[in-house]
């Protein structure tokens, strides 16, 4: 997707037998690995530890749940920030832009401890303090389910009320949290984010006029 919009069009027709085209363009962008990581809040030692999907140390993935394998059994939040001005290569969604629809892509590369795993998807606006990014209020959520089965594939989210209102908000990123819903107590999640293997990199697409 990234540098090329593709034109969709639609006809309308109008009350004389006449018509109208409206068209849509198809933006694609990849989230920016730099800003993607996770935070994983120790219970016992009450501290939050940042870990970036590239950069130095970087890990690669992107984590979310509670990890009961580790000592104090930390639970982590992931975060994915997806640039909507092509300041990182990627398409440009203007901030006038009327959203039509909205979804991400992400490919799953772990999912331990329970067959089915419920979260919560947030839109956040990232600080980076990670006690600050793990607790922050959400400015819009969907809640959605991943499953044992979705490890080694592609899961597709639509987030088309999340990306309506960062538009709303006049945001020029979209950045998302995943949290583990409250009701249960296990099973962690791992994304792929290697920022040098685009065919695995989150995507965000979004279709607009």
């Amino acid at each position: 997707f990234l540098g090329i919009a593709l034109v969709l069009t639609a006809v309308l027709a109008g009350c004389g037998g006449g018509g109208e085209v409206a068209a849509t363009v198809v933006a694609g962008v990849y989230s920016d690995p730099a800003v993607d990581g996770d935070v994983a809040y120790d219970p016992v030692d009450i501290t939050y530890t940042a870990s970036h999907a590239s950069g130095t140390g970087g890990t690669g993935s992107v984590w979310f749940g509670i990890d009961n394998g580790a000592v104090h059994t930390p639970e982590y939040a992931g975060f994915l920030d997806f640039p909507l001005d092509g300041s990182t290569g990627g398409d440009i969604v203007p901030s006038n832009a009327t959203i039509v629809s909205a979804d991400i892509e992400v490919f799953v590369t772990g999912v331990s401890y329970a067959r089915t795993v419920p979260v919560f998807l947030d839109l956040v606006d990232i600080t980076g303090s990670p006690s600050a990014d793990f607790n922050s209020d959400y400015l819009a959520y969907r809640s959605l389910d991943f499953f044992s089965t979705d490890k080694d594939n592609y899961v597709r989210i639509d987030v088309t009320p999340l990306m309506r209102e960062a538009q709303r908000l006049r945001r020029p990123h979209l950045q998302l949290r995943f949290l583990l819903d409250l009701s249960v107590s296990s099973g962690l999640v791992e994304i792929d984010d290697r920022g040098t293997v685009n065919s695995t990199r989150p995507l965000l697409t979004v279709e607009y006029y």
